[in-house]
């Protein structure tokens, strides 16, 4: 995200959050509408409508969305004095089963591809750090074993073959690999940003290389697919063979200010401008437009 953009925002919708969480139940929480989709149902491209914040087929609105074999994630808003953001679980039907209530404003979600670990991030303000400006808090959720992790922010962080310590760390767009144990995020301290490797169940984690924001993971688990700042300013994605480190940038040359998701095997899909387009993940072809006035694309 523009961090010019997003600490506009942040001063006039935060007002100085501070994280922290509720389980169901939750009277006060808005609460999803019925739907007719079905998340198990495979291959089915679904988007959140920006005009509506439905997730297109439904009648439940989002401010992000994603799903993976029958259970999805919705990140629902709720303006005020502090700012509120509901995680929703739902159901292949799209019903809410649980619901976590976070301090901030709702900016990424992710399942993994089994269903079974689900992931948020939001902005918040009041790290004294930060001096009022925004920062973020990324939480996860077992769904298998029902343990909420507010915040990773204290997940022992290995960076340059030393265990690092920076009161500034902060973490987003987290993606999780098929054992899901594995996960991959964005990590920012000292005015630089570096993709982590890291592993849930040992509750460890390491800084693989500098300039890599927003990490999406093939279904494989064998690439990523990331933005990278180029010198001009602009994100540009890219995505980088894990076994054999090489990195190329994507056919898609416009400025891209999302986290990619994987459309199939070889492609990945991300919002641009107010669309959704895709391209292919080795760096051949050129985009195209996959739905007009949308976002938060996923695949079930």
């Amino acid at each position: 995200m523009r961090r010019g953009v997003i600490l506009l925002v942040a001063a006039l919708v935060l007002g100085g959050a501070t994280a922290g969480y509720t389980l169901w139940p939750d009277r006060s929480a808005p609460a999803a509408g019925r739907s007719t989709l079905d998340l198990a149902r495979p291959g089915r491209l679904l988007v959140r409508d920006r005009a509506t914040g439905l997730v297109r087929g439904s009648r439940t609105r989002c401010d992000r969305f994603a799903a993976a074999r029958g259970t999805g994630v919705c990140l629902l808003a709720r303006p005020g004095a502090v700012p509120t953001t509901y995680a929703l679980i739902l159901d292949r039907a799209m019903r809410p089963t649980r619901r976590v209530k976070l301090a901030g404003i709702p900016s990424r979600a992710r399942v993994s591809g089994s269903g079974r670990m689900i992931s948020w991030t939001v902005f918040v303000t009041g790290d004294s750090y930060n001096g009022g400006a925004f920062s973020t808090r990324t939480g996860l959720l077992d769904t298998r074993t029902g343990n909420v992790t507010v915040s990773i922010e204290e997940i022992p962080l290995v960076k340059d073959g030393r265990r690092y310590h920076s009161a500034d760390v902060n973490y987003w767009g987290l993606t999780f690999a098929p054992d899901d144990s594995r996960f991959y995020a964005t990590i920012a301290t000292r005015g630089k940003t570096y993709l982590v490797e890291g592993d849930y169940a040992r509750w460890q984690a390491r800084v693989l290389r500098e300039n890599a924001e927003c990490p999406s993971l093939s279904p494989d688990g064998g690439r990523l697919v990331y933005k990278k700042r180029t010198p001009s300013g602009a994100w540009r994605l890219h995505a980088l063979d894990l076994a054999t480190h090489r990195e190329i940038p994507l056919a898609e040359t416009a400025d891209v200010d999302d986290q990619a998701a994987w459309l199939d095997a070889g492609t990945v899909m991300y919002g641009k401008g107010r669309d959704v387009w895709a391209v292919p993940a080795d760096g051949s072809g050129s985009p195209r437009l996959l739905a007009t006035e949308a976002s938060s694309p996923t695949i079930t």
